[in-house]
């Protein structure tokens, strides 16, 4: 086959595809506002939400960020979310990492606390996308009532959209959701005895 034919062959067979997808997205006519679910044991969970904070900020729309489990640590994305204060409503709700706290009581109410937030930001009509950070920790460790948190997602307002991160996310709250990704675990530097770096972890 000479060239001038192989070229041909593959513009034909490009066109072909792109017909077959311009039939597909003809399809899809739907909007709604999405409950996504990052997942898993690898690391990129609260990433992609940021990724989606990202996205939404440079639309000129409003951000609801709740961060269950995180506490005080200086993180990148937070400095990053109060350049826009007029965007961006970030709640920094926990106290830590579980292993860190030690005290279930406190884990409890911090929780219920950020629930709280959480609720009054899914009621706001102004916001465009709410995060909900490391929500799936809090539900592993049942400090909050798995079934008031999935209804209080399935009854958020029409056109909101919901991310939740954190590991072992709930059957239940994978039934609810319309986007679930899973982060697979395959190589990590921890492990290596590389600790957590600027700009990549935090």
């Amino acid at each position: 086959m000479s060239e001038i034919e192989d070229d041909e062959e593959h513009r034909a067979k490009k066109a072909r595809i792109k017909a077959a997808k311009d039939r597909l997205y003809a399809t899809k006519t739907k909007e709604k506002g999405l409950l996504v679910v990052h997942t898993g044991t690898g690391k990129g969970k609260s990433t992609a939400a940021w990724g989606l904070a990202m996205r939404t900020l440079g639309h000129g729309l409003k951000l609801g960020v709740v961060q269950f489990v995180k506490g005080r640590r200086d993180t990148g994305e937070r400095k990053l979310l109060e350049r826009f204060p007029e965007q961006a409503t970030v709640k920094v709700m926990g106290e830590g990492f579980t292993w860190e706290t030690q005290d279930r009581a406190r884990d409890v109410a911090a929780a219920r606390a950020a629930f709280d937030a959480a609720k009054a930001m899914l009621a706001d009509p102004d916001l465009h996308m709410v995060i909900l950070d490391e929500l799936n920790i809090v539900l592993r460790y049942e400090y909050l009532p798995l079934d008031e948190v999935v209804e209080a997602l399935k009854a958020r307002r029409e056109g909101l959209h919901v991310v939740v991160t954190g590991r072992n996310a709930k059957p239940e709250l994978i039934e609810a959701a319309d986007l679930v990704t899973e982060m697979t675990l395959v190589k990590h530097p921890f492990r290596e005895g590389v600790k957590g770096q600027l700009g990549v972890e935090f």
